[in-house]
This record gives structure tokens, sequence and C-alpha cells, in this order.
């Protein structure tokens, strides 16, 4: 079964929203990091907000060149993977953007029905990416498998990753790693799922 994985940087209070705020530098190392975790996935989720702003930018970097060859790299997963759009109207229209659908998922418990179903599709595994909202909303059902943060020296006011949780939950320490701009990246699983096998169900994915 597929997993879902939250790839992000954080701040060390947790915050997700507007990085631009809080982002300092994105090293080459860690840059080549991410680009290796971004290889192991097919598919990503992302909310209309976010999408957006990924599609004003990523077709254009590919078509001009533009960055460095990391970036480069990056341009051409982001243009070439499955991207799946999360709403809850399907209201909007989308910017036309290679290998984009949108999902529309009115309740909560459509969208884990909808994850739980992906999960068992083939393929490679899937990224969880933004918006605060979306993310927050998937990481309160409990469906993320796995979790990379990118903790900037940072602590600053907003939206933060576990905010919308009701219960306390375990995480399993699976690595870490540092960066010369200070950042350090901590990589979990859920501690009740790191040593059991992968669920088969949609009630062992609630549980």
């Amino acid at each position: 079964m597929r997993m879902i994985v939250l790839q992000m940087m954080t701040t060390l209070n947790g915050r997700l929203d507007d990085p631009a705020a809080w982002v300092h530098d994105v090293v080459d190392d860690q840059y080549r990091e991410i680009d290796r975790i971004y290889s192991t996935y097919d598919t990503v989720l992302v909310g209309r907000t976010t999408y957006e702003e990924m599609a004003a930018y990523w077709p254009r970097a590919l078509s001009e060149h533009a960055g460095t060859e990391t970036n480069q790299v990056m341009a051409e997963r982001m243009n070439t993977y499955r991207k799946l759009v999360f709403s809850r109207s399907g209201d909007h229209p989308l910017t036309e953007w290679a290998n984009t659908e949108q999902v529309v998922v009115a309740t909560d418990d459509e969208l884990a029905r909808y994850l739980v179903d992906l999960k068992r599709q083939p393929g490679k595994d899937i990224h969880l990416s933004g918006g605060s909202s979306f993310a927050r909303s998937v990481v309160a059902l409990g469906l993320v498998d796995e979790f990379y943060f990118f903790v900037y020296p940072v602590v600053s006011p907003g939206a933060t990753w576990f905010s919308e949780i009701s219960d306390q939950r375990g995480l399993e320490l699976v690595g870490t790693e540092s960066y010369g701009n200070g950042v350090v990246e901590v990589h979990y699983v859920p501690r009740e799922r790191a040593d059991a096998p992968r669920p088969e169900s949609f009630t062992d994915l609630l549980a």
C-alpha cells in the first residue's frame, strides 16, 4: 500500500503558513535532500490556493530554465507528477497544468474515503502539500504515514501543523540531518504504526 508523506519546511514552533515570512534560505545540500525525497513520489495532494501558486511558478520555471540545476529537476518533477487539487465545492475553475485533477470532497469523511482508496492504487508514495487548512485536515484524520520536517531556527506566530488534533499522538524518530543554515531535518513515523503491518481497511487507517 502506498503511503501519504508530509514533507515540509516549518518553524521551531511548528508554523506552516506564509513561509516567505520565516524561510531565510535553502542551501544546496538541503535542496538535494528535498529532491531525493521528492523522487519517491508520483502524486501530490494540494489545496486550491496553494495549487494556484504552484501553477504560476513551476511551469514557467521549467520553460524558462530558471534557477539552479536542482531547481530545474524539481520543476520537471512538479510538471510530471499527478496533481490532485482538493476543494469543498468545486466552484472555482483551476489554472490549466499538466496532469491535474480537481477532487471535490464536501466533508472530512469524503476526504478520508478518497485518500484511503488512493493509497490502495498502484504507484509510488504520495506527497501531502499545502495549503495550511487542507494539510491540517489530513493530519487530523490520522492519514499521514510519514513526516519529514525541515525545521528552521525561528519561532513565528501562525497556523501550526497539529492545532486541529483532539488527542495525543506519539511519533517514532527515524532519522535526523542538519544543514549549514541552521535547519534540522527530522523524519518521524506514527508510533502506533512503526512496528505494525500496513493497514488494509478504512477502519484500520482511522484507528
